[in-house]
């Protein structure tokens, strides 16, 4: 692990100075440079001190920070009622800032109504046509169409095309 690296991407993020976090942890501007170019090492007090006035703490710090970012098909999960299938395309979607679904409709059926709430949604047609319902308005969406819109309206799509209709769905914060 490069300590010094990941000090300065802590430092720069809390917009300081080496010569600011220095006089903040009551160390010299020079020891800082050395730590961030991995020419010295901190005891583990000195860590936790800088850490700390870099809002961070040594678990955070020393987390793996690999993020799963390409997932398969065997870490989804699908979901069927009455001729609407939703594929969660990101496992674990909830502790992420948005939820990406592929929806698949067959001839004539719907979503569930979704209530009001806080968040955005985001939606492209891969195939087929559907009508959004967007509160007391609705609009017809084709392949190769989207829609964007605030989530505080009551909100739902119906397949109303001859096919199957498929729509990449993006709601955030996750709300499916």
């Amino acid at each position: 692990m490069e300590i010094g690296v990941k000090i300065r991407e802590l430092r720069l993020k809390n917009q300081l100075t080496q010569e600011e976090l220095a006089d903040r942890c009551e160390l010299t501007k020079g020891y800082i440079s050395q730590l961030e170019n991995d020419a010295n090492s901190p005891s583990i007090t000195t860590l936790k001190d800088i850490l700390d006035c870099l809002g961070c703490s040594l678990t955070d710090f020393f987390a793996d920070e690999q993020e799963a970012v390409v997932f398969t098909e065997e870490d989804t999960f699908e979901k069927e009622r009455d001729g609407c299938f939703i594929r969660w395309l990101v496992p674990s979607g909830l502790k992420n800032a948005m939820e990406p679904i592929l929806m698949t409709l067959k001839k004539g059926k719907s979503s569930e109504p979704d209530l009001p709430h806080d968040g955005e949604e985001f939606g492209f047609v891969l195939s087929g046509e559907i009508k959004l319902s967007l509160g007391k308005g609705s609009y017809t969406v084709r392949a190769g169409d989207s829609f964007y819109f605030r989530s505080g309206k009551s909100h739902r799509i119906e397949n109303t095309g001859a096919d199957t209709a498929k729509v990449l769905w993006v709601s955030c914060p996750p709300n499916f």
